[in-house]
C-alpha cells in the first residue's frame, strides 16, 4: 500500500470513517492515511464489534472487510441494510471476481475494492461514495402511483407497501429522480453499483426483471419501458 503525500489535505475533520478489519497492519495503513487526510477513524477488528460500532457510533462511513471472524462482512452489511441504514459502505476483500463482486453489492455495499489496493484508490473511491451520499436524507419521491420515502426506505405502489431489497429500493430511486428520460446501463450501474460498468454482466438486466415483478406491472401497469440502444425509462403506463 503506498502512502500519499498531499501538500493540501482537505477539511474532513468532521467525517468518521469506520474500518472494520481484523488484519491489524493494514488496519494501520489506512487508519494512519485517513487520519492523515483529516478524517476521524475509528476501528473494529470482528463482525459483531463492527456492527455494534455502526449501529451506535453513527460513522459516515464504512470500511468493511468481507472475511471476518464471528460475522462476516457480508452479514454485517445485510443486517445495516435490514435495519435500514443509509451509511455509506466500502467493501474490502482479496475475491477479485465478477460473481464476488455483484454478491458483496447485493448485500448492500456501495463500493467494493479488492486488495491489494494503492491508497490513492482508496481515497478517491472514500470521496466518490461521500459525494453520492446525499447531504439530506429526508425527503420523498412520488411519480404516478408511486411513492418513495428516501429517509426511511420505504417506497409504496398505490396503497400497497413494496417489499424491496437494498439495490432494489436504490435503483427505483433513481428512476425516480430522473423520470421520462431513458437511462442507459452505464448510467443505472454507476449510480446504484457505485463503480464503473463491467462488460457483458447483466446484473442490470436481472434487477430491472426483480423490480418489474415487485411492482407488479402485470396486473397494475407497466412502469419502466425498454429502448433498444438507450436504455430504461420510468413512465407511466398510458404515455406512448
Amino acid at each position: 500500500m503506498n502512502m500519499t503525500t498531499t501538500v493540501e489535505k482537505p477539511d474532513n475533520k468532521e467525517t468518521k470513517v469506520l474500518i472494520i478489519e481484523d488484519e491489524a497492519q493494514i488496519t494501520r495503513l489506512i487508519e494512519l492515511e485517513l487520519k492523515y487526510e483529516g478524517y476521524e477513524v475509528v476501528t473494529a477488528t470482528d463482525g459483531v464489534e463492527g456492527l455494534k460500532s455502526i449501529r451506535e457510533g453513527e460513522p459516515d462511513l464504512v470500511l468493511l472487510d468481507c472475511m471476518l471472524p464471528n460475522l462476516s462482512g457480508e452479514e454485517v452489511c445485510q443486517q445495516v441494510r435490514d435495519d435500514s441504514d443509509n451509511v455509506p459502505i466500502i467493501m474490502i476483500t482479496a475475491k477479485d471476481s465478477i460473481e464476488d463482486r455483484v454478491k458483496g453489492l447485493d448485500f448492500g455495499a456501495d463500493d467494493y475494492l479488492v486488495k491489494p489496493f494503492a491508497t490513492e484508490e482508496l481515497l478517491a473511491r472514500i470521496r466518490a461514495v461521500l459525494r453520492r451520499k446525499p447531504k439530506e436524507q429526508a425527503g420523498t419521491l412520488s411519480y404516478h402511483d408511486l411513492w418513495l420515502d428516501q429517509f426511511n426506505r420505504v417506497a409504496r405502489r398505490g396503497e400497497e407497501v413494496l417489499e424491496l431489497r437494498s439495490k432494489e429500493f436504490s435503483l427505483l430511486r433513481v428512476f425516480m429522480m430522473n423520470p421520462e428520460k431513458y437511462l442507459t446501463r452505464e448510467f443505472l450501474f454507476n449510480k446504484v453499483w457505485g463503480y464503473d460498468f463491467i462488460g457483458e454482466s447483466n446484473v442490470i438486466e436481472v434487477y430491472i426483471r426483480y423490480l418489474r415483478s415487485k411492482l407488479k406491472e402485470k396486473t397494475l401497469g407497466k412502469l419502466i419501458h425498454t429502448k433498444r440502444g438507450e436504455g430504461y425509462m420510468l413512465r407511466k403506463p398510458d404515455l406512448k
